[in-house]
């Protein structure tokens, strides 16, 4: 029997050495669902906040089921595709948001992605207590986009064919509130494409909170130039032609408008006598006739909330207003109270914190104060006179949960692990959910109190850490880099079997977009992977974040306006010349590579800093900012009529005569963000300076370049170039 005993222990041994020998391949990272992430999703907190409900996908269903908080049990399934059936067509569950008193559910299928939050799909309204599913409209005449349940769920509006519209249910017709909407020329209810990219919604338009007024944006951009895209597959390659206002071009012209549901009349609110300017949110208060506007010049550097009487649809006030000698950042934080006072964050300190104004914009307190910034409010609980909070309070790649009084006191931090913390609350604070990763961590979801206190384990994706125990990948390690520039935050992934007397080649991988970080301390999912996948193959990877990057204070963010890529050129070089220091490091061996504004930069470090970098990959870069759209670009370098040296000095265009290493130039030829078009003047300049590059062009693909198999073509395509040229 010990005999027994003894082999089978070896045999386990021997096993879990085998599997520890395990590597990686782009096969597994991108082409299976072997590491696959598991997260809670389509959570909802009900009403009561002591109930919530999240989609569950199981056994070839999909299920709506609600569960207690307090106790974390299944109470029960609302709904499940088993049992949704229209027409003898079975209904999926892609979506699916309550009514106020949770009687109704709206839900989303055949959804299909228009730009990159935008979308359209068939919904439905399915009777909770009827049990009774029906079609939102006729869905002969299009899909529809951004519908929501009036407040008292006897409407739904919704967009369809750049108009919107208004179901009732009381006397079962439909309204179209517009009839101007068409392609290219007026939308009303959604937003265009650029502000959509760069102000970060889709949805624009809000009911009121009694539901008897919708207030709309409605964007005339019949004058805004078109861009147009072939794409291919036909005998003849078809034409898609879209508006984009580049840098330094004409805007849509942006009003807003608010609807009456009771008399169906509408007025247009007035603006201003500027019209070149942005909207980039409308925000009803919690009194149902005050609208709030916030308005932004078209540099971007004065922003006001403009207080509006909805019925008589005219200006009463400036709630706020603040401007910068750069640029105002515009953020979701903002939160009125019962008073019309309101709470917002700010970087009128040096960082991004909290603060609280009175209606008529009087100063009432700065609430978080430090040499930190918080990254977002997660809502306000008026009856505790609390905010919950996310900050990168202990360190730049770090990210945790606060709550704190509305005058500064009891700051309490919430999450108890190091990484990257996420927060969503329940309707009354008495609970979150939080969702924790680092680097070397993957996602874990837990249930807490309010205290913080933990009350189970919703996913801790053990299958996923089992999986990658068989891979033994190797950490990443956290690290300062000193240079003549300062001091930056980076991680390095070594190989596992490193040797400090060896040499051994770096690929750095870079983005470095203003206010963006690439050293977190949070799971990097796939990219991990393939970067662990170099590592495995005697490759140092490293990211840096120079000047430029975001929690490190405004000034640290800011020190690149009107100049984009020139400093952070200068410390990517900067820490590969570090880098080339180390014993370790062979300096002759040093690569980069990045996507879209880390593709810019890849393109400016191999030329700029040729001397330094051996090759490189640049995936989607912007290679001039004249070609890319007008409300990023003007943040950061103004209009190119008034900062020319600024949008020419630093493409990698204008250097093109300076590439001496290898150099691979990716791009999707459907790429509606960061135009094609940007790759062929960079392959021009290089073929009129007889410089050797080499080029993929993947067809038909958009600016993220997957589908089918794309991913794993592309990455193997890289991976090889790396492996034959570093």
């Amino acid at each position: 029997m010990k005999t027994k005993i003894w082999f089978a222990a070896a045999l386990l041994v021997l096993s879990q050495a085998l599997i520890a020998q395990n590597n990686l391949t782009n096969d597994k990272i991108w082409a299976s669902r072997e590491f696959n992430v598991n997260y809670v999703s389509g959570f909802t907190s009900m009403r009561d906040g002591i109930h919530y409900t999240r989609l569950v996908r199981e056994n070839n269903k999909t299920s709506i089921n609600k569960y207690d908080y307090k106790k974390n049990g299944l109470k029960g399934t609302l709904v499940s595709t088993e049992n949704l059936k229209y027409n003898g067509k079975s209904i999926e569950i892609q979506t699916y948001a309550f009514n106020k008193d949770e009687t109704k559910l709206l839900i989303g299928d055949e959804l299909e992605s228009i730009y990159r939050r935008s979308s359209k799909g068939n919904y439905y309204i399915y009777d909770l207590q009827k049990k009774q599913l029906l079609p939102l409209t006729d869905f002969a005449k299009g899909k529809q986009s951004v519908p929501q349940f009036s407040p008292d769920a006897s409407k739904v509006a919704f967009m369809r064919g750049n108009n919107l519209y208004v179901r009732d249910f009381t006397n079962n017709s439909e309204l179209a509130i517009t009839q101007d909407g068409e392609w290219n020329k007026v939308i009303n209810g959604m937003c265009d494409w650029v502000y959509e990219e760069e102000f970060g919604f889709d949805k624009a338009w809000a009911w009121n909170s009694n539901g008897t007024k919708i207030a709309y944006y409605r964007f005339d951009e019949s004058q805004v130039k078109e861009f147009n895209m072939a794409m291919y597959g036909e005998l003849y390659p078809t034409d898609y032609k879209f508006k984009y206002p580049k840098a330094g071009e004409k805007n849509s012209d942006v009003g807003i408008v608010i609807y009456d549901v009771t008399t169906k009349n509408t007025n247009v609110l007035n603006l201003g006598p500027e019209k070149d300017q942005y909207i980039p949110r409308i925000k009803w208060t919690l009194n149902p006739e005050i609208l709030c506007v916030m308005r932004m010049n078209r540099l971007q550097n004065k922003l006001e909330l403009l207080s509006f009487d909805a019925n008589r649809s005219v200006q009463t006030g400036i709630m706020y207003s603040e401007a910068n000698d750069t640029y105002v950042e515009v953020t979701d934080n903002l939160y009125f109270l019962a008073d019309n006072s309101f709470i917002t964050t700010s970087e009128k300190d040096g960082f991004n914190h909290i603060y609280r104004f009175s209606s008529n914009g009087k100063f009432l307190g700065q609430i978080t104060k430090g040499n930190w910034d918080v990254n977002e409010i997660y809502g306000v609980d008026e009856s505790s006179k609390t905010i919950y909070y996310q900050s990168s309070e202990s360190d730049p790649s770090q990210r945790d949960i606060y709550s704190i009084g509305f005058d500064g006191s009891k700051k309490t931090k919430l999450s108890t692990k190091a990484g990257t913390n996420s927060a969503e609350f329940s309707a009354n604070f008495s609970y979150f959910i939080n969702t924790h990763s680092s680097a070397n961590t993957p996602p874990e979801v837990t249930l807490h109190e309010k205290s913080g206190k933990l009350v189970s384990l919703l996913e801790g994706n053990e299958k996923l850490k089992e999986t990658l125990a068989g891979y033994a990948l190797p950490k990443k390690e956290f690290m300062r880099i000193k240079t003549e520039n300062g001091v930056f935050n980076a991680w390095m992934i070594k190989p596992n079997d490193f040797d400090a007397t060896k040499k051994y080649p770096v690929f750095m991988t870079v983005y470095q977009g203003p206010g963006s970080n690439t050293v977190n301390d949070s799971w990097d999912s796939k990219n991990l992977l393939w970067h662990s996948l170099l590592a495995q193959k005697g490759i140092i990877v490293v990211s840096v974040d120079g000047r430029g990057t975001g929690n490190r204070g405004a000034d640290w963010k800011k020190s690149t306006y009107k100049q984009l890529g020139k400093l952070e050129t200068e410390d990517q070089i900067a820490a590969a010349k570090y880098l080339g220091t180390l014993p370790f490091v062979d300096a002759k061996r040093i690569g980069i590579q990045g996507w879209s504004y880390g593709g810019y930069m890849t393109l400016l470090c191999l030329t700029k800093g040729s001397d330094v970098f051996k090759m490189g990959i640049s995936v989607a870069p912007v290679t001039t900012w004249r070609y890319y759209d007008s409300i990023y670009t003007e943040r950061y370098l103004q209009r190119p009529q008034d900062n020319p040296d600024g949008y020419d000095q630093n493409s990698p265009i204008t250097f093109a005569k300076q590439l001496t290493g290898k150099l691979l130039l990716v791009h999707g030829s459907a790429d509606d963000n960061v135009h094609y078009q940007n790759s062929m003047d960079m392959i021009d300049a290089l073929v009129k300076n007889n410089r050797e590059f080499d080029l993929m062009i993947y067809p038909n693909k958009n600016h993220g370049i997957y589908g089918g198999l794309t991913r794993l073509h592309l990455y193997n395509k890289m991976t090889n170039y790396i492996l034959e040229n570093l």
